[in-house]
């Protein structure tokens, strides 16, 4: 069974920073593209950030490139969200995802609130 679990999130003023984790069980965590997204009040569920299987390529949406960073520890079946600079537009739901055998999963999601 495919289980995806975040934490990290907080709140946090202009400025700061955060760290996501995601943990995964249920499937070869090393052999599957794992994402991050986040769903802001009244907002549309967004992608933020991919990292494929090696972690050797990554992808970020362009409202977030330079201060976010994806990365992945393969041994720990863990995927992170590295998120520096933050600006009060990034509160949002964070959530994990994968794609597996034709299924989309999600985590519970973990809540960011950027305020001063």
């Amino acid at each position: 069974q495919v289980q995806l679990v975040e934490s990290g999130g907080g709140l946090v003023q202009p400025g700061g920073s955060l760290r996501l984790s995601c943990a995964a069980s249920g499937f070869t965590f090393s052999m599957y593209t794992m994402s991050w997204h986040r769903q802001a009040p009244g907002k549309e569920r967004e992608l933020v950030a991919a990292i494929a299987s090696t972690g050797g390529s990554t992808n970020y949406a362009d409202s977030v490139k330079g201060r976010f960073t994806i990365f992945r520890d393969n041994a720990k079946n863990t995927v992170y969200l590295q998120m520096n600079s933050l600006k009060p537009e990034d509160t949002a739901v964070y959530y994990c995802r994968i794609y597996y055998k034709w299924t989309d999963y999600w985590g519970q999601g973990t809540q960011v609130t950027v305020s001063s």
